[in-house]
């Protein structure tokens, strides 16, 4: 399953961990936003940012195009889409999002549509403040969920989003297997982390877990969920900090992980002043995230919402990035199949991001 917008509880300008995502996870362009006046933090950090790596050898064997569906899991399945929204189940509830790129009509009848628990029906601009409409009763803000064994708080925030992206899953399951029978801890590291359900997931598995964002309503709203699952015990670092700056850190110090998970946004501003452009910085931060993968290391992990752009461009890039280290770049789409009111009725698929993923085999 998996996806994401302004994040939850976040300020308009959370960094490069937590950009406002409302029009990129929406199928539509971002509306151009002005770029911040220089600060001296963003000259600093313009100041720490390194040249490239110049890489030899053979670019990785290819899989593409790759497509990594999912039909629901847990708690989640979307059971219909069209007209430019989706019906989705999560948990108890049924809800109605927007959604660009329904372009069909719905598949099942009116009144399907019309027993729901909640539907977004406010304005997702980002200066604007969305709204929750519940035809059935008001209901409280959040709500617990589970995906792959772990627990976690649905949430109806005012961006649209209930706080995760459940066609990753399909990256998590991955992440999970790969944890469970490497026969040691992994270490593994979660850029752009937001709520902390892959981080459970890995650390759950057996995981010495990183998670990074630089929003601290989402570090907050992951502790939430480690605490609701009783997952406190488990090895995981929250780092709320601009993520480019941490793993430039991160390589000068040595730090070395099996596993990355790399979900940036498209554009973004950091607490300080950083600035991120997905178009110029993801170049240099997958070579920083290569050179701070371990000889031993299991995947590198990198999705992408609705840039303008083939899933062949970030493809390239990771063979690139990674030219000489061997393994195999998979690149392609992650999509979810309509599975309707009983989850098991498969329907159409839809799009929701690219992704790259880097293996050793």
């Amino acid at each position: 399953m998996k996806q994401r917008e302004r994040r939850p509880g976040q300020k308009k300008t959370s960094g490069p961990s937590g950009e406002s995502r409302r029009d990129d996870r929406a199928g539509r362009p971002a509306k151009p936003v002005a770029r911040p006046p220089a600060t001296r933090e963003a000259a600093a950090q313009a100041a720490v940012m390194r040249p490239l790596m110049t890489r030899s050898g053979e670019r990785p064997a290819e899989r593409v195009p790759v497509i990594l569906e999912s039909l629901g899991a847990g708690d989640f399945h979307l059971i219909d889409s069209g007209n430019g929204e989706k019906l989705e189940q999560y948990g108890p509830y049924r809800i109605i999002r927007p959604e660009a790129q329904a372009l069909w009509r719905p598949s099942l009848p009116a009144h399907v549509w019309e027993k729901v628990d909640a539907v977004f029906t406010g304005d997702t601009d980002e200066e604007g403040t969305g709204r929750w409409r519940f035809p059935k009763e008001a209901l409280g803000e959040t709500w617990p969920l589970n995906l792959l064994g772990v627990d976690f708080l649905g949430r109806f925030t005012s961006f649209r989003h209930v706080g995760v992206f459940p066609e990753q899953i399909v990256h998590w399951s991955w992440m999970k297997e790969q944890v469970e029978k490497a026969g040691r801890p992994l270490k593994v590291l979660n850029l752009f982390g937001y709520t902390g359900v892959a981080s459970l997931v890995a650390a759950a598995a057996g995981a010495e877990v990183t998670h990074v964002d630089a929003s601290k309503k989402a570090i907050g709203w992951a502790r939430e969920n480690q605490a609701l699952g009783r997952m406190e015990k488990l090895p995981i670092r929250w780092i709320c900090e601009d993520a480019m700056k941490f793993i430039l850190r991160e390589e000068r110090r040595g730090s070395q992980y099996d596993i990355i998970l790399t979900d940036p946004p498209k554009f973004g501003r950091g607490p300080n002043g950083e600035v991120w452009h997905l178009f110029e910085h993801l170049p240099l931060m997958l070579d920083i995230c290569r050179e701070i993968l371990s000889p031993k290391a299991v995947g590198l992990v990198l999705t992408a919402y609705s840039i303008r752009a083939s899933f062949y461009s970030i493809h390239e890039l990771m063979r690139e990035t990674m030219r000489g280290a061997g393994g195999v770049v998979e690149s392609g789409e992650l999509v979810i199949r309509e599975a309707g009111t009983d989850g098991k009725t498969e329907g159409r698929a839809l799009s929701t991001s690219l992704f790259s993923r880097w293996v050793p085999k």
